[in-house]
């Protein structure tokens, strides 16, 4: 069963959310707004600190907002056996787990071994050697019936999905070419800040987000995000198997430098903790081994996902996304840049001399437009940009509603996609491999 009747039975709503240790801001913005078949109370696990009370703290933001407020009521339990009073309480029948990634995998296979379905921000893992257990999480959850999923954001980001889709109308694309390492077929790079605004506030990033054997280097962190848009893009609803469709060509890693007052900036704390002083130079330099890149082979096509950090955006910037499909007939590239004015904004740029190509790609168009009405194309020098109407530019806080709502529809037919499993694995492996090879080039 996916639901537990007991739990559900204190509430006319079906699901009953619980979150466990909320280490990461993404916890809380899973309940950035109401969802009708889930139940306003809310179990709360969690040691007491500082990360559980940011958490509560931005739940009691969404209540007490002028637009829209949430109602969520956080029953919070602070026991140092936090994890096996929640698994004995089975107070309710989803687990989110958004927090520190050295202990995601076992909150993960606990929660399922127990019988909860769970929805867990990325990565799930952060090393090769979880990657088995990670495996066996998942026949777990085949077993018992639940689902395990993660939460990936990015593909409710409109210009990659119009990328996606004009990726499968031939009239616009051709085939997606096999590319070479040099030149693969596709690339994505994403730019992040450590100091930043999360609704509306600076956030507080607790110190164990800079280690990367607590929060993983950004090569098995955010690439999560970029290798599973590569994969979604490029073989829409086919499996993957990792076993024989992911090959490794190279991965490299380098770090990030922070400066002390940097650090106390975004911690809120006086200096480095203990388990950072590995990382930190003279007392004062902190070396945060965050950026990575890959180049890899999925089912023969080339492909490069990169990962870099900054300290801080530039003025009137944000988070940046880049990525380029080659297709025989196009390219269809994502630019957000300054001249972007740092909105990511998709471009169609044609590589073939056909005199009926545009014909061709107003026929796409029309397709798009069945699904996506408003969206248009303006001509410029290299071809033409992608127009995207307002209502379809969420931002990415609100991706996480989205992708809750998925996920509650996959609940309620009781199962996920085919593909979702295996390539949630083939996503894993891949990043996971990837750290290894990283790492013997150090």
């Amino acid at each position: 069963m996916l639901f537990n009747k007991d739990a559900s039975a204190q509430s006319s709503k079906e699901i009953k959310l619980i979150t466990l240790d909320p280490g990461h801001f993404h916890a809380a913005l899973v309940q950035k707004n109401m969802y009708q078949e889930v139940s306003p109370e809310v179990r709360v696990y969690a040691p007491a600190g500082t990360d559980l009370d940011f958490h509560l703290q931005r739940i009691q933001g969404y209540n007490t907002r002028k637009d829209n407020p949430t109602q969520w009521q956080e029953k919070v339990y602070t026991g140092n056996d936090y994890l096996e009073k929640m698994l004995a309480d089975k107070a309710g029948n989803v687990v989110v787990i958004a927090g520190n990634n050295r202990i995601k995998a076992d909150y993960l296979q606990k929660s399922v071994n127990a019988g909860f379905n769970v929805l867990a921000d990325k990565p799930m893992i952060i090393n090769g050697g979880d990657f088995e257990q990670l495996k066996q999480t998942f026949a777990a959850a085949a077993q018992k019936n639940v689902l395990l999923y993660d939460i990936m954001t990015e593909r409710y980001e409109i210009s990659t999905m119009l990328q996606r889709e004009f990726s499968m109308l031939p009239g616009a694309f051709g085939k997606l070419e096999k590319g070479t390492p040099d030149n693969p077929a596709v690339t994505k790079e994403s730019v992040h800040h450590f100091y930043k605004y999360v609704s509306g506030s600076v956030l507080t990033r607790p110190a164990w987000f800079m280690d990367i054997a607590q929060q993983g280097e950004g090569i098995v962190d955010v690439n999560t995000h970029l290798v599973d848009l590569i994969q979604w893009e490029c073989f829409p609803h086919q499996v993957i198997d990792y076993k024989k469709d992911i090959r490794i060509n190279d991965a490299r890693h380098w770090t990030t430098d922070m400066t002390l007052s940097q650090f106390k900036a975004i911690t809120k704390l006086a200096g480095f903790p203990d388990y950072l002083k590995k990382d930190v130079v003279k007392d004062t330099l902190l070396k945060v081994f965050c950026n990575g890149e890959i180049n890899y082979q999925l089912k023969g096509i080339h492909a490069k996902a990169s990962v870099i950090w900054a300290y801080q955006a530039p003025e009137g910037g944000g988070d940046t996304h880049y990525s380029i499909m080659r297709g025989t007939k196009a390219n269809l590239i994502i630019r957000q840049g300054a001249e972007q004015n740092y909105k990511p904004t998709l471009y169609i740029e044609p590589v073939t001399k056909a005199a009926s190509y545009e014909a061709d790609l107003l026929k796409a168009l029309a397709v798009v437009q069945k699904q996506y009405p408003g969206v248009s194309l303006k001509k410029n020098a290299k071809g033409w940009e992608v127009e995207i109407p307002e209502k379809y530019k969420e931002g990415h806080e609100a991706h996480f509603g989205r992708v809750t709502e998925k996920y509650l529809e996959f609940l309620k037919q009781g199962k996920l996609p085919a593909w979702e499993v295996p390539n949630m694995l083939a996503k894993y492996y891949t990043t996971t491999q990837a750290l290894k090879v990283a790492t013997k080039t150090r």
